[in-house]
């Protein structure tokens, strides 16, 4: 059986066997959850809009939700151009590590967090932005976890290497 090899041009040596990625995609599943959760939790308890709502405010706010779509868009294209997938229960097939890559680890997370807290804006609705917190902990602990001891297992030393200089989410 022959193995195609993998697109990484400072690999040390594949594993054999990484340890496998969970099979449920958590992110999209978590992504969905909190806007259901956030409109739910706006009908049954809403809570008002803190602060001042004037349009400077509302600029930063609509800002971090187009910074995210933006951050979101030029991660996918990324992994595309390096054909690798998108998908967190996939194995990644290249280590990236430009584009967004090159300054966080994790851009598409910290691009979903950017957009929650645009949404809670652009909708008045504060829940979005408190449901950021569980978010970020529960794709942390679902999602990077995970994908980091795969990435380290499939990649070694590239990928530690890449660890030690990037940072994760934020």
């Amino acid at each position: 059986m022959t193995r195609s090899p993998l697109k990484v041009e400072s690999m040390t040596q594949p594993n054999a066997t990484p340890t496998p990625l969970p099979r449920i995609p958590w992110p999209p599943i978590l992504l969905v959850s909190v806007f259901a959760g956030a409109i739910g939790l706006g009908e049954a308890r809403p809570l008002a809009w803190p602060g001042v709502d004037d349009a400077p405010t509302r600029i930063v706010g609509y800002a971090f939700g187009l910074a995210g779509l933006a951050l979101f868009i030029w991660s996918v294209l990324t992994l595309r151009r390096h054909e690798t997938t998108v998908r967190p229960d996939r194995p990644a097939s290249a280590l990236v590590t430009d584009g967004p890559f090159r300054f966080r680890r994790n851009p598409i997370y910290l691009a979903h967090l950017l957009i929650l807290l645009g949404v809670a804006e652009l909708t008045k609705n504060v829940w979005f932005a408190i449901l950021v917190i569980p978010y970020a902990a529960l794709v942390t602990w679902l999602a990077i976890g995970p994908e980091e001891r795969h990435l380290e297992e499939q990649f070694g030393d590239a990928y530690r290497d890449y660890k030690e200089r990037t940072r994760r989410l934020l």
